[in-house]
């Protein structure tokens, strides 16, 4: 790794360079249950930089042949995409500029915290929509790199309809301008004699040869964020060549994004909650029907393991909350705490109503309310909670966005081990689906907290285990080769939000067949033929070396 770090200095580098051992030990790990120690972290200070990094690893490569290098920001991912055990490239240190902001658009660097931006956006009265619960602690560069979506997917999708336009490093070290294209400007780009025309052109035959299998691919949910979204690229029917479609949920596997334009929607904050208790499930999916068509705009939900959980472990809200928030969540809680004395629901449900003004959402929310109440014994549901107003609601948000959080700091010697956190299958199923769900996850006698997007019928399934004993570790491939099957069986998605990473990759030919993996890894062989970039994910992922990589130590 000397010569690849003596190379950088002579390049002109201008970022940090840094192989201590406690910096090397922070970035071996992210939200996931892998753990690798790179042997190298730097942070570059600008797009130059990046293209510097990227010239000098093929430059050395003969001499280090295992070199690869990996974007990392806030190292929230629960995929293990942000690890790796050569170079961390550290976008959040330097790459973090919010450059402007207007009423349609705003152009940020991939560092940029999210809730920084968020903040500046909604000065203005305008909002990036399609944030993840994470929405406090990750960094818009995570969120283009795994597609994220949240609680507004279901009114807004996810991260790759707001892309307009982005700045990536390609794997010959230039940076280029990506955005959609007519198929005039794409003839141009592939009548280059360059990098970029090369890719251009590999792509288009890719697409174009095979366009109905890959449209035929598409999984047939509300979101996805498995393999990579070749079926958005070409559309011969608007004549648009769009390349951000598949750089963007790309784990970082493609090249380097170093800039992003976003597309923005307008702010508006009216907007109400109710709550629905629900202690039955057994008619969950004719419940979540009546909710879906009053279109809320958002439509999220916990399960009693995260209720229980989230009392249990309050004090810790304090250190996310700060003094101020934390009293005012307890204070709000106490009415609920009421209502857990006829029992624990087993899902909470929170569906958000807009309106026009705070009388018509008040109306809107009171009138879905005495619409499920008449049939309330039926739909299994045991009782309600109405907040018209945000800030009645924002408890609620709170335990659904911070759970994981306390989760991954505070239940003694278990951790959580996201492995079948991000499935997907279409709403109309969830009766049946969520008690199957159920089962597998007691056979294997896993305690496991169920938080959801009930909409897009996205379900994180976060167990808790002590994944350092071996009696444990062995759990985790028949439990998630059932679930798996489980969630094909009825046509989902094994991903909605967090990417495949090394958790998921190797189960995307179970998912989409050998033809279209094969043509997932040469996207990856057209965009990045020495394999460079963040090896060992997605397409190229394989299950021995994924789980040999299981944290040991927590």
């Amino acid at each position: 790794m000397q010569v690849f770090i003596d190379e950088l200095k002579k390049s002109g580098f201008e970022g940090d360079i840094d192989d201590s051992i406690e910096l090397r030990d922070e970035y071996s790990h992210d939200a996931s249950m892998f753990e690798m120690m790179p042997q190298l972290v730097v942070a570059p200070k600008n797009a130059a930089d990046v293209q510097r990094l990227v010239n000098i690893a093929h430059k050395v490569r003969s001499q280090i042949k295992e070199l690869s290098l990996t974007a990392r920001s806030a190292g929230t991912d629960m995929s293990g995409g942000a690890i790796n055990d050569s170079v961390i490239v550290d976008f959040k240190k330097y790459l973090n500029h919010i450059e402007n902001i207007d009423r349609d658009s705003a152009k940020v660097q991939p560092g940029v915290f999210f809730r920084d931006f968020d903040a500046r956006a909604k000065e203005k009265g305008v909002l990036m929509p399609t944030y993840p619960a994470s929405r406090d602690l990750c960094t818009v560069g995570g969120m283009v790199n795994n597609n994220a979506g949240g609680e507004k997917s279901i009114e807004f999708g996810q991260v790759a309809n707001f892309v307009n336009e982005l700045e990536f490093v390609f794997a010959d070290g230039v940076t280029r301008r990506v955005r959609p294209l007519t198929k005039a400007e794409l003839d141009k780009k592939m009548k280059q004699k360059d990098f970029e025309g090369k890719v251009y052109r590999q792509i288009f035959e890719l697409v174009d040869k095979h366009y109905d299998v890959i449209k035929a691919a598409k999984p047939k949910v509300s979101k996805n964020s498995t393999g990579y979204n070749l079926w958005d690229v070409w559309d011969r029917e608007k004549g648009i060549f769009d390349l951000t479609k598949v750089i963007v949920g790309g784990q970082g596997t493609l090249g380097f994004v170093t800039d992003i334009e976003f597309r923005l929607v307008n702010a508006r904050s009216d907007e109400g909650l109710l709550v629905i208790f629900v202690k039955d499930l057994k008619r969950l999916g004719e419940l979540i029907k009546v909710v879906v068509d009053k279109k809320p705009s958002r439509f999220e939900s916990f399960d009693d393991n995260t209720l229980i959980l989230s009392i249990r472990f309050m004090p810790y809200f304090l250190k996310f909350l700060g003094p101020v928030k934390f009293i005012s969540l307890v204070l709000h809680l106490i009415p609920d705490a009421l209502l857990l004395l006829r029992g624990v629901p087993r899902l909470v449900l929170m569906a958000s109503i807009k309106g026009n003004d705070p009388e018509e959402i008040k109306q809107k929310i009171h009138s879905l309310r005495t619409e499920l109440e008449a049939k309330k014994d039926y739909y299994g549901i045991s009782g309600f909670e109405e907040a018209p107003y945000e800030r009645q609601g924002e408890k609620f948000w709170i335990m659904r966005r911070y759970s994981f959080q306390i989760l991954r700091s505070k239940v003694k010697d278990k951790h959580t081990a996201p492995f079948i956190d991000d499935l997907v299958v279409s709403p109309e199923h969830l009766a049946e689906f969520l008690p199957k769900i159920r089962r597998i996850i007691k056979k294997y006698k896993l305690f496991a907290t169920i938080a959801g997007h009930m909409g897009d019928g996205n379900f994180h399934i976060i167990p808790l285990m002590n994944i350092e004993l071996e009696s444990e570790r062995k759990k985790i491939l028949p439990a998630m080769k059932e679930v798996n099957e489980l969630v094909l069986k009825y046509g989902g998605s094994l991903s909605g939000e967090h990417n495949d990473g090394l958790i998921r990759g190797p189960w995307l030919t179970q998912m989409y067949g050998e033809e279209m993996v094969g043509y997932f890894r040469e996207v990856k062989d057209i965009f990045d033929p020495e394999n460079l970039f963040n090896p060992h994910k997605k397409s190229k992922a394989t299950w021995d070396f994924s789980m040999s990589h299981l944290r040991e130590h927590f």
